[in-house]
């Protein structure tokens, strides 16, 4: 075999195995920077998102409050139930704007924070929410809103405000 069959020989196993890897590979996750933002999610939408997430709170025991905002972070829609601790009636609206602006879960910030390195970064972004239980609401893959809610550990926070989102589907 001469050199020059030797190496276009290489060059094939070397591009098949490179197309192998690439096809093995998972497509990166979307970004939610990329998601659209749609109508601003009205009065009736906020109050049926609040009662599926408050429901899911009462289900269990605890006590909340909810905040529905805008895309624009705009208070649309807001629920304490009685005896609540006072210190979540604004931390509810917190993370429902954090969730809004920043189009993504609350919980991301979390966990970015608790990674510690580069996550601290997250402590310098103005109105990042590093608490879990801010969920952003996507209809038809625009965000129309988002849900906050605070009250008890963030975990129970976070099931509630899926429980909110989920009650539009």
């Amino acid at each position: 075999m001469t050199t020059h069959c030797v190496l276009k020989s290489l060059m094939v196993i070397l591009l098949v195995l490179c197309a192998a890897y690439a096809v093995g590979q998972a497509p990166p996750a979307a970004s939610p920077y990329l998601t659209p933002i749609g109508p601003a999610i009205n009065v009736e939408t906020a109050k049926k998102a609040a009662a599926g997430a408050l429901a899911e709170a009462r289900k269990n025991g605890w006590l909340m409050v909810v905040a529905v905002v805008e895309p624009n972070g705009t208070l649309v829609y807001y629920e304490k139930m009685d005896n609540t601790q006072l210190g979540s009636a604004e931390v509810a609206i917190d993370k429902a704007r954090s969730a809004a602006l920043y189009k993504r879960p609350t919980k991301a910030f979390q966990d970015a924070v608790a990674g510690g390195g580069a996550g601290l970064r997250v402590l310098g972004l103005k109105g990042a929410e590093p608490v879990e239980g801010g969920l952003p609401i996507i209809v038809d893959g625009k965000l129309i809103g988002a849900i906050g809610l605070s009250g008890d550990l963030s975990e129970h926070d976070g099931q509630c405000a899926a429980a909110g989102v989920g009650a539009l589907k």
